[in-house]
């Protein structure tokens, strides 16, 4: 079978799927242009993609010969899943393995905003050390403070579990389902919507991202949070309307915001949000660790050595396609 990899990965991941008899092309040039993607992935029998190609109907429509399709993500929000189902087509995707890594990511961000890091960092750089002020541009401590999470999923249960132990924080969540674990080992207490909003020092999102939660954060959600809340987001940038966040900020109705994500992706080096003090943007490195990163890519390839050889994708996210 024919795989196409879009973007360089892991040659962890390389070496298994050529050690199983896969015939694997990853194009020189990985900068392509939507026409030539398609193009390889219409040559190809499987797919593992590397970042946010839609794999809607129309893609599935052109590509007939497809047999499926490994994310390198655990995310799947960019794929028709009920089209690829239909179709009999498995996606695989890479839970677990970046969890850690991610929520790291989540904790950093908390951290930076909290003392304004970022801010002062850059103030060192430009040569503005300045003075000893004791009014100037304080942040805030996170001990006995709040932390709501909303999806509290693996990537979640590591974010307060985190929280927890460094900084002693109370965890509320809002899930879909109450999470015994986290309610067992971390006294977890289980919220509406409305009261995650409401209760948090730090909102942080870490959900599954869907369609019809589009800027479920917003003007709306912003003022009825507290004064001196943190909002972190390391899942999906959908969430978010910035300019709801920007006015949010700038308004006093929240203190500061960490995003590793943004609406859109990349963020305009324009963006308003990048001048305030309280604010810190990473450029979606959630999993950018040696060990989460090889981790995805041995996953990514044994979801297709699996195929190849007729056998079940170890972690598929449409599971339902073997009924």
């Amino acid at each position: 079978m024919k795989v196409f990899v879009n973007k360089r990965i892991p040659e962890v991941g390389m070496k298994i799927m050529k050690e199983n008899g896969l015939d694997v092309f990853v194009p020189e040039n990985d900068n392509l242009s939507h026409e030539e993607w398609l193009k390889y992935c219409q040559e190809s029998d499987l797919i593992l993609n590397v970042g946010f190609h839609k794999f809607d109907k129309d893609f599935f429509e052109q590509c007939p010969n497809l047999k499926a399709i490994a994310l390198f993500s655990v995310g799947f929000d960019h794929v028709d899943i009920k089209e690829a189902t239909s179709r009999k087509i498995p996606v695989g995707n890479t839970p677990d393995v970046l969890s850690a890594a991610t929520a790291d990511t989540a904790f950093l961000l908390m951290q930076s905003v909290a003392r304004r890091s970022s801010f002062y960092f850059e103030r060192v750089k430009n040569g503005e050390w300045g003075d000893f002020d004791p009014l100037f541009a304080l942040g805030q401590e996170l001990t006995g403070k709040t932390l709501g999470i909303f999806g509290l999923g693996r990537i979640g249960f590591e974010m307060a579990k985190k929280a927890k132990y460094a900084f002693g924080m109370n965890i509320i969540y809002h899930n879909r389902n109450h999470n015994e674990e986290a309610e067992k080992e971390l006294d977890a207490k289980y919220v509406s919507f409305d009261e995650l909003v409401a209760q948090s020092d730090v909102l942080s999102i870490h959900a599954n991202f869907k369609p019809e939660q589009s800027e479920l954060f917003n003007a709306e959600v912003f003022k009825n949070m507290k004064p001196n809340a943190i909002f972190i987001n390391t899942a999906r940038g959908g969430f978010q309307n910035e300019h709801d966040l920007y006015e949010a900020l700038i308004n006093k109705e929240i203190w500061g915001a960490g995003l590793d994500v943004t609406n859109p992706e990349p963020m305009n080096k324009e963006n308003l949000l990048l001048g305030l003090s309280t604010v810190c943007v990473l450029p979606h490195i959630g999993s950018a660790t040696e060990e989460a990163r090889n981790g995805m890519a041995k996953m990514a390839a044994e979801n297709l050595v699996a195929i190849s050889k007729g056998e079940k994708m170890p972690t598929c996210a449409n599971e339902e396609v073997y009924g």
